[in-house]
């Protein structure tokens, strides 16, 4: 803009427009009105898929000698494929932690699915006694929202985890990821047990992951799945041996690292 020319006022005259000019570029550099304004996202925002997570190592667990535990969770939970509902793993693990279990399980069901006997997580969350007074939640599943997307998911898991803990604030949870119903692992099932590690490690609580821990592979697959009347679910020797793997798992919490997650269409859990 300052280009020499023959004359002191054109000089002037350029000094001039160079000034305005510079003016308006910081104007516009602040304020554009085309472009909407940039809000920082609430503290409680869920973490997106693509953004990189944030991990709070989680305190040791602790519980007392004989423990009453919270088992949630959909029909893994409930005992289905075993026997009697009474041989799930959630009822056998009150023995072999030397407590009582206070079994919640509904098939079908999911953070964003209702399921064949009840409603979604968020809504069951609601409805438990606020007398229960458990010492420990464990919240297990669910791959019964692996055909809902990704949509909402997060948001759905955040909300129900946010009511559990304000209805229990003195209890410790523990959350139980999906385990395979099939292998391999399908996609949707392996994106359920990453967003679930990482909104866990986000809050500091313990994550269990039956498929980063490799429970259920080729070699036992038969042994803990019942693939024809139990619909992919665990037979009764499976749910024993899920129980013992839960049990052995939160006796591990007491000082033991964070669980890292790994890595369909049939039938609901």
């Amino acid at each position: 803009m300052n280009a020499a020319v023959g004359s002191r006022r054109l000089r002037i005259t350029g000094a001039g427009i160079a000034v305005a000019l510079a003016l308006a570029a910081v104007v516009l550099g602040v304020w554009r009105p085309w472009i909407p304004p940039v809000t920082a996202a609430p503290a409680s925002a869920p973490i997106a898929a693509d953004e990189e997570s944030v991990t709070v190592a989680p305190q040791p667990l602790v519980l007392p000698e004989h423990p009453t535990v919270l088992v949630f969770g959909d029909s893994w939970t409930y005992g289905s494929a075993a026997t009697e509902p009474t041989l799930g793993y959630a009822y056998l693990l009150a023995d072999l932690l030397d407590g009582e279990t206070i079994v919640n399980g509904v098939r079908g069901s999911g953070y964003l699915k209702p399921g064949a006997d009840g409603p979604a997580f968020g809504e069951r969350i609601a409805a438990l006694d606020p007398a229960l007074a458990p010492d420990l939640i464990l919240i297990q599943g669910s791959i019964n929202d692996r055909a809902q997307g990704e949509a909402g998911y997060r948001e759905a898991v955040t909300a129900a985890w946010d009511a559990l803990a304000a209805k229990y604030p003195e209890a410790g949870i523990v959350v139980l990821g999906p385990a395979p119903h099939e292998l391999p692992v399908g996609a949707g099932t392996a994106r359920i047990d990453r967003d679930l590690s990482e909104l866990a490690a986000a809050r500091g609580w313990w994550y269990i992951s039956p498929i980063a821990e490799d429970w259920i592979t080729e070699q036992n697959y038969l042994d803990v799945i019942d693939v024809e009347i139990g619909r992919r679910h665990p037979s009764t020797d499976g749910h024993r041996y899920l129980a013992e793997k839960v049990a052995a798992a939160l006796s591990g919490l007491g000082d033991a690292p964070v669980t890292v997650a790994g890595s369909e269409t049939p039938p609901e859990q």
